[in-house]
């Protein structure tokens, strides 16, 4: 069954090295980074959808209405799974890992403190069929939790 994950986490929340440890052999990666327009967005998830490829959408996706563009998009396509994946997202640490990227790759401050204030966290009732908690490790790489609503 191909499968449709939404990644929701602030910038530098680790959402594209997960995607890249983790699902870079399975799934499309979709990033409004690379793609820089909704238009662009847009043609390649019906893409995917047309040709039932798997794919990660790649987006800080912050707010439950940024999430539902999504869900418009795959109305009509039960034979995707649909799962969320919620990026651990204290903003102290985010910013201190966007402060050590290299220069080309740093967001301004206020771009994750901005995020930070409308970060709403998900819920299965927004047509997610599981929802998992991602969280960095210190000593390095991720770990998944089964979704919580405590968290």
């Amino acid at each position: 069954m191909p499968e449709v994950i939404i990644f929701t986490g602030l910038q530098a929340s680790g959402k594209s090295t997960f995607y890249k440890e983790r699902l870079f052999q399975s799934h499309l990666r979709v990033s409004l980074d690379l793609l820089r327009t909704r238009s662009r967005e847009k043609k390649l998830i019906e893409y995917c959808l047309e040709t039932e490829m798997s794919f990660v959408v790649d987006n800080t996706n912050p707010t439950r209405n940024d999430r539902a563009r999504y869900f418009d998009l795959l109305k009509g396509k039960p034979q995707f799974e649909i799962t969320g994946f919620y990026f651990q997202s204290k903003i102290d640490e985010c910013i201190h890992r966007n402060s050590v990227r290299v220069e080309s790759d740093k967001i301004p401050d206020i771009g994750i403190r901005s995020t930070h204030s409308k970060l709403e966290v998900p819920e299965l009732s927004e047509g997610f069929g599981s929802l998992w908690y991602i969280r960095i490790l210190k000593k390095g790489g991720f770990e998944v939790e089964p979704w919580s609503d405590e968290i």
